[in-house]
């Protein structure tokens, strides 16, 4: 940047809070069984682009529906980036966030893939400050409930070129009271070892939280599904036998027990998606005595592993669904039990530290708590 140019104007946002908010007791009643993804609140946050203007017109307005011209670029060419992360009614009252500058800075490079413009940092976290403060009340005070917060860009240019960028772009930002992703609690996943689908290449957009990743992996998740599996596991585009995701969480594999116990989760490698949860247990698990690597495993690794008894748990990590274990692994080559099928020790108490800094009933030593009221 040239030293002499000038700093950027700083963006803002008008206030146009709802006249026709959820009554109270309505809102009593949906909280009560959330769901997940399927109840919204009062209000949502915009902010434009265009290449002639910039960030503008950024606002808080009623939540509600979105007007598209038919021809809007990212109905033809998916140009579109979105995050997830969530804000906690904590023990002591307080509402706060988690690493929220971690996801701004997802945002920006998920848009560089993208070739979208990229929303500062400082924008981003002051969008989901002025949702949740605004929306306060829609988040849960039952345990492990939260409110689930999904800023979202994409392309409105109206043109059906190809071969260039849009010109103009809309952020969003919307949020919604969310209790757990799996039905019928926690419990150890089923998963199915995709060969013949592959959800990214180096290269390609995996590390990027664009919604067309997403899109192209429901034909396995499916599979998966068809094989009486509750999650899809990608491998590898090359060779289809490196572990890289489980669905959207990143994996993490144990090995031994107790005091002996150690943690490995696959590298990055341009096609995995750089988790928030996945980096804060690269931190938290060192601090619990549980040392961490990150590397590769095999298929065939993981299965000698589990039948040796040297792989003793394994567990997929997420915003959404925080820690997931891992029971019982089905493949074309047939299936076997990771331990004894159930939820372990060193996945439980990952968990339980993790869940115990977001929600207040543990110290924060790395400062991760986002107070937002």
């Amino acid at each position: 940047m040239n030293a002499n140019a000038s700093p950027a104007p700083a963006i803002t946002f008008e206030l146009h809070p709802s006249e026709q908010r959820v009554p109270d007791g309505v809102r009593a009643s949906l909280l009560e069984s959330p769901g997940f993804g399927q109840v919204f609140t009062d209000h949502m946050v915009s902010l434009k682009w265009s290449a002639e203007r910039g960030w503008h017109d950024g606002k808080l307005e009623p939540y509600g529906p979105i007007v598209l011209d038919p021809a809007t670029a990212v109905l033809h060419y998916g140009q579109e980036i979105f995050e997830g992360l969530k804000a906690y009614r904590q023990e002591a009252g307080q509402i706060v966030t988690f690493r929220p500058f971690a996801n701004a800075a997802r945002f920006r490079r998920s848009a560089v893939r993208m070739a979208m413009p990229e929303l500062p940092d400082e924008a981003f976290v002051q969008a989901i400050e002025l949702l949740v403060a605004h929306d306060k009340d829609w988040v849960p005070a039952s345990p492990e409930q939260s409110l689930y917060l999904r800023p979202f860009m994409f392309a409105t240019t109206r043109a059906l070129g190809v071969g260039r960028p849009a010109s103009s772009y809309l952020f969003l930002l919307i949020a919604s009271p969310v209790g757990g992703v799996f039905s019928g609690g926690l419990r150890a996943v089923s998963v199915w070892l995709e060969r013949e689908y592959t959800r990214a290449a180096r290269g390609g957009t995996g590390e990027a939280k664009a919604g067309g990743n997403y899109g192209a992996a429901f034909a396995g998740q499916q599979r998966a599904v068809d094989h009486g599996c509750d999650q899809v596991v990608w491998l590898d585009a090359t060779e289809h036998r490196w572990v890289e995701e489980m669905g959207g969480m990143n994996l993490f594999f144990v090995r031994g027990s107790g005091p002996a116990a150690r943690l490995m989760t696959p590298a990055l490698t341009g096609s995995l998606l750089p988790g928030i949860t996945r980096d804060s247990l690269l931190t938290l698990a060192p601090d619990l005595g549980y040392p961490v690597t990150e590397g590769a495993i095999s298929v065939e690794e993981w299965r000698a592993g589990c039948e040796s008894g040297e792989i003793t748990e394994v567990f997929a990590c997420g915003t959404a669904a925080v820690i997931t274990p891992v029971g019982e692994v089905r493949g074309d080559d047939g299936a076997w039990a990771v331990g004894d099928g159930t939820p372990g020790p060193v996945t439980m108490r990952l968990r339980e530290e993790l869940l115990g800094i977001q929600f207040g009933r543990r110290p924060d030593p790395h400062g991760w708590v986002h107070k937002i009221l």
